[in-house]
C-alpha cells in the first residue's frame, strides 16, 4: 500500500542523491515556468510549484530548486528537488515526470521482487527458449553458378566534403550581440507540442580583445523575451550560455515557422537583454 504521507520521520526510507557543489537557479517566475514547459513537467499558466516523488512504498511532496547542466553541448539536465525536511536531492526530468502518473508503483511487490529476482534465461511466450530453434528439414544444397571473373573497376575517389571547423564555445556566461532572423516552431517531446524560438543571425561573443563569431543560433521565445516585442531585423545585446544544440524541426506547422538552414547553437537563459 502506498502511503501518502510526506512527514520528516520517512527520511531514512529515502536515498539522496545530493548535487555537486553549485548548480543552477531560477533566475524569475518565468524562467521558472519556461524550464516546466521544457521538461514536460507543467503547461498550465499557474506554474506547478509542488510535485510527487514516489518509491514502492511511499510518496512524498518536493519542490524544484534548480538544475544541473552537463554533457559536451550542456544542454543535459538534471532537476534539483528539495524534500520537506530539507534534503536535496537529483532526478532526471523524464523521472520525475514519471511520478507524476497515477499508475507509478503500483506494481505489486510480488510482482516485483520476482523480476529482482528472476535469472538472465529468456523464454518466450510461449514457454520456449528463444535461443534454441528447431531444425525441421535440412537445406538442399544448390550448384553454384560459374561466374566469368570481370576485372574490377577501378573506382574514383569522391571528392571528401570540407568540414567547418568546430568553435571553441566558452563554458561560462558571455555577453552577446545579435540580431532577429526568424519566428519559428520546434517540436517538444517532452509535452508533445510545438514551442516557440527565435532564431538569432550575426550572433557574436564579445571578447576583451577579439569577437568569437557564432553565425546562427536560437533560443526559446520565452515571456521574458515577448515582453520586448521583437520583430525581424531587431538587434539585440544579452548575457547568456551558448551550446552546440541543432535546432529542430516543428510538427505540422507552416513554412513560415520552419527554418530552411541548419542552426547549431542554442543561446540558454538570456538575461540582462537590451533591444536597439
Amino acid at each position: 500500500m502506498i502511503i501518502q504521507r510526506p512527514q520528516l520521520e520517512q527520511s531514512e526510507l529515502t536515498k539522496y542523491i545530493p548535487p555537486k557543489g553549485e548548480y543552477e537557479t531560477f533566475l524569475d517566475i518565468d524562467h521558472y515556468k519556461e524550464k516546466l514547459r521544457e521538461w514536460g513537467l507543467s503547461s498550465a499558466r499557474e506554474a506547478k510549484k509542488e510535485f510527487w516523488y514516489k518509491d514502492r512504498n511511499y510518496q512524498r511532496l518536493v519542490t524544484i530548486k534548480g538544475y544541473e547542466t552537463y554533457g559536451s553541448a550542456l544542454d543535459i539536465n538534471t532537476l534539483v528537488i528539495e524534500f520537506q525536511d530539507g534534503n536535496l536531492t537529483c532526478i532526471h526530468p523524464a523521472y520525475l515526470k514519471e511520478m507524476q502518473q497515477s499508475s507509478f508503483g503500483k506494481e505489486s511487490l510480488l510482482t516485483f521482487d520476482e523480476k529482482e529476482t528472476a535469472g538472465p534465461d529468456l523464454v518466450t511466450s510461449d514457454g520456449n527458449d528463444p535461443m534454441i530453434a528447431e531444425v525441421t528439414s535440412e537445406p538442399v544444397e544448390k550448384p553454384a553458378k560459374k561466374e566469368v571473373a570481370k576485372p574490377p573497376k577501378a573506382k574514383e575517389p569522391k571528392p571528401k566534403k570540407e568540414k567547418a571547423p568546430k568553435l571553441e564555445l566558452p563554458i561560462d556566461k558571455v555577453h552577446f550581440t545579435a540580431s532577429v532572423k526568424q519566428f519559428a516552431l520546434v517540436y517538444n517531446p517532452f509535452n508533445e507540442e510545438n514551442d516557440e524560438v527565435v532564431v538569432l543571425e550575426n550572433v557574436q561573443v564579445i571578447h576583451e580583445e577579439n569577437p568569437l563569431e557564432i553565425g546562427l543560433a536560437w533560443c526559446s521565445h520565452s515571456k521574458t523575451l515577448k515582453k520586448f516585442e521583437l520583430a525581424l531585423g531587431d538587434s539585440l545585446e544579452f548575457d547568456g550560455k551558448v551550446a552546440a544544440k541543432k535546432l529542430g524541426k516543428g510538427k505540422d506547422v507552416d513554412e513560415e515557422f520552419l527554418v530552411d538552414v541548419p542552426v547549431l547553437y542554442k543561446i540558454n537563459n538570456p538575461s540582462k537583454i537590451v533591444k536597439k
